[in-house]
């Protein structure tokens, strides 16, 4: 095999234009990287320059490259939504059906108190709110009560935020649990997740303790069939929660870009145990997507781009480095502050690789997972494309 070794990267959020079918979601005109790229008068970003990220969409700053040295294109989501769980689980082959259920009013009063019933616990909130303004609004009143406060978003996600001095991460965890074993059938939201915040009223803030409680696959993942079949992959960041902890031989926490980073290029220089590392790098949505700050997005791709070109001097020659993102969140958008339903990048790169090669518009992100499974030499877990013989020199 020309590639013994894949590296996959998400830059969460990363989106590069509207989706023919974004309308449907609310998100016209939206363009993750292009806006965010005009928003700062242009983006820095030689690496992925180099790598052809400007031959994908038109990005002011990152110029069309001639000849770039990695294989370039964009991909298009097939599932029904535009949250993190249903963009990686489709990178891992799983195309779904149907969306997760939403609630943009609230939880109905049934479920609630089910909930209360089963954990012994009383909530306040239920509503969808961002997640640092509801800890500012109710945050007092929960030191006052211990209520527990429940929100949702745009996602399909059931989340609880809690003073860690009220509910320690233990009790907290186990309360998510509670709700996670209770939210089935059209009940089962993607993500439960858990908010732990500290400090006093008017200086509340979030801390490294969020968890997310995931639904498990429908079906086996490019995960999944890659550790049936005796390889070993590496989940780094929130890549362990998103995919249930299913198909993962080993997990790192990293909590930001940086520390993803870091784990990234150590695993590059040093790891010979695993074949597969799978990485998620959460500020670009989590930090600046949601909260509209632009400009910080743009310093965090620009980020980014230098520590890429940390990571590709030490690639091995039989490394295959795949860059992608999971769905938009542009934070020049000023209908709505959640995620944005559009295409996301493609780049390959590898020292083996072809370089310059246009791999265009991908059908599905389940491509991706084809891909996987062909360089292992494993069955696919779904029906995309594989496009490894785009990017693989000829013996």
């Amino acid at each position: 095999m020309p590639f013994n070794r894949i590296i996959l990267l998400v830059i969460d959020a990363c989106g590069v234009g509207e989706l023919p079918d974004a309308a449907d979601y609310g998100d016209s005109g939206a363009a993750t990287l292009p806006n965010v790229a005009k928003a700062v008068s242009g983006l820095r970003m030689p690496v992925c320059d180099c790598l052809g990220l400007g031959n994908v969409a038109d990005i002011q700053g990152v110029s069309p490259n001639p000849s770039p040295i990695g294989c370039f294109g964009r991909m298009t989501e097939q599932s029904p939504g535009k949250d993190s769980t249903t963009g990686h689980w489709e990178l891992g082959g799983v195309i779904l059906s149907n969306p997760f259920p939403l609630f943009p009013n609230g939880f109905p009063q049934e479920l609630v108190t089910e909930f209360e019933r089963h954990s012994n616990v009383k909530t306040m909130g239920n509503k969808a709110a961002s997640g640092t303004e509801i800890i500012k609004e109710l945050g007092e009143r929960h030191l006052e009560t211990r209520e527990i406060i429940l929100y949702t978003s745009a996602d399909s996600v059931w989340q609880m935020a809690a003073h860690e001095e009220i509910y320690p991460l233990a009790r907290l965890y186990e309360l998510c649990q509670i709700a996670r074993d209770m939210l089935t059938g059209k009940y089962a939201v993607a993500r439960v997740i858990a908010r732990p915040f500290v400090g006093t009223p008017g200086n509340f803030t979030r801390t490294a303790g969020r968890r997310d409680f995931s639904l498990e696959p429908p079906q086996d993942t490019i995960l999944d069939v890659l550790v049936k079949n005796g390889f070993k992959t590496l989940a780094i960041g929130k890549i362990y929660d998103l995919f249930a902890g299913r198909g993962i031989t080993t997990k790192v926490k990293a909590v930001n870009n940086d520390e993803v980073m870091r784990v990234v290029i150590n695993f590059a220089q040093k790891d010979k145990s695993h074949d597969m590392a799978f990485a998620n790098l959460v500020d670009f949505d989590m930090l600046w997507g949601h909260r509209r700050d632009a400009r910080s997005f743009a310093g965090g791709l620009e980020e980014f781009d230098r520590r890429l070109g940390e990571l590709l001097p030490v690639l091995r020659e039989d490394d295959l480095l795949i860059i992608t993102a999971d769905h938009g969140c542009d934070p020049t958008y000023d209908k709505h502050t959640d995620h944005t339903r559009e295409y996301v990048p493609l780049l390959v790169y590898g020292k083996r690789a072809k370089q310059g090669v246009n791999l265009g518009t991908r059908k599905t992100f389940a491509d991706v997972g084809c891909t996987l499974a062909e360089v292992f030499d494993i069955q696919s877990p779904s029906s995309g494309s594989s496009f490894l013989n785009q990017v693989r020199e000829k013996p």
